[in-house]
């Protein structure tokens, strides 16, 4: 899935696929209506990074590829795919603790501060990984 084609696109299941690491050149979505919201993203090989109704949702370093992003009141889940290891920040609830799992095994938990986002490596030269993080 080297990039979402659309650079940001809603998929059957209600969930947003976005961001495209093969771009050499800063790629942006501005405006892009889902669920009674409005996203904004940009994208390229070095950063790919989401906001919704202008409150931060997602950042990767370098740029990832992300499928079937979905945000609930208590978690986020996705898939996450780039050439090299990636740093992803999310933006969650502030001073709240997480439990964070990628590919179906729980990797620890993690509390956000005040601004409540939170870190997390993943491995992606290892291929495409699936994370989910709750309550």
């Amino acid at each position: 899935m080297a990039g979402i084609s659309e650079l940001l696109r809603t998929e059957d299941d209600g969930t947003v696929s976005f961001g495209d690491y093969t771009q050499s050149e800063k790629k942006k979505v501005d405006d892009f209506s889902h669920a009674g919201n409005i996203y904004k993203l940009r994208t390229f090989r070095e950063i790919t990074k989401l906001e919704m109704n202008d409150g931060f949702v997602y950042e990767s370093v370098p740029g990832t590829a992300v499928s079937h992003f979905a945000a609930g009141p208590d978690s986020v889940s996705f898939t996450a795919e780039g050439p090299s290891d990636a740093q992803v920040t999310l933006g969650l609830k502030e001073n709240t603790t997480y439990r964070i799992f990628v590919d179906d095994a729980e990797v620890g938990a993690m509390s956000t501060g005040i601004s409540g986002k939170l870190s997390l490596s993943l491995a992606l030269t290892e291929g495409a990984k699936r994370v989910r993080v709750t309550e």
